[in-house]
């Protein structure tokens, strides 16, 4: 028996062409590729402050891979790339912002402030800017999971304020341009403690990075000192 020619057949499935590169929506990852590109741009005088500042701001705002890479395209860094394969689909939900296992943190602060402190998981990396604004990190309290933790900073007309504990390495790779970046570098006792480096740079702005004496660790020891004082007396 021969198929009726007015039987339904199947619709066949149409697909549409595949977008091209720039037209793929960016990542929380490209535009932090991209920031990382325009600061070292103004590290070394491609760009100034004014267009630093202008061009960060379109980077954080862009929603493609061509505006992203529009902004980059007079850079010798910025060369075009294929966009990134798609991860896996357990990979497409990351850990919040200073959660156990975060790879990096970033912190952004134009014409306001931004602060990151407390009890903390800290990520490999941290990319902090400060616009007219002002970042303070205070890892005083935090939890190093990693052996080495690189801060990216960049001021800009704004401060960024770092507190790390007394017990880790303290090290600089900065610059100031018209402004201060003030690391008060030093090595640990131990030699396995974990390793902070600060780099980036400072433009009519101030970067300060610099060891905190822990007070409640203080309080402690002459609290058991006492304790230990007091029960000699009764015997």
């Amino acid at each position: 028996m021969t198929d009726s020619p007015l039987e339904k057949k199947p619709a066949r499935h149409e697909f549409a062409p595949a977008a091209d590169a720039a037209s793929v929506r960016a990542s929380d990852a490209d535009r932090d590729r991209i920031a990382d590109i325009l600061r070292e741009a103004m590290a070394v005088g491609r760009l100034d402050a004014e267009e630093h500042s202008e061009r960060l701001d379109a980077a954080y705002a862009a929603k493609t891979m061509g505006e992203l890479q529009h902004l980059v395209r007079d850079l010798p860094e910025g060369r075009p790339e294929q966009p990134p394969a798609p991860r896996p689909a357990a990979a497409n939900h990351p850990a919040p912002q200073g959660s156990r296992g975060a790879v990096k943190d970033n912190l952004v602060a134009i014409f306001s402030g931004s602060v990151r402190k407390g009890r903390y998981h800290v990520p490999e990396k941290i990319n902090c800017t400060a616009v007219f604004g002002g970042v303070e990190i205070d890892l005083t309290e935090a939890v190093f999971e990693h052996s080495h933790v690189v801060i990216n900073t960049t001021a800009v007309f704004g401060g960024v304020s770092i507190r790390v504990p007394e017990h880790v390495t303290l090290r600089q790779k900065g610059a100031g341009i018209m402004g201060g970046f003030d690391v008060h570098t030093s090595e640990a006792s131990d030699p396995d403690a974990p390793v902070v480096v600060v780099q980036g740079a400072a433009v009519f702005g101030g970067v300060e990075a610099k060891p905190k004496r822990s007070g409640r660790l203080s309080d402690k020891a002459e609290q058991l000192r006492q304790q230990w004082s007091e029960g000699r007396k009764k015997l």
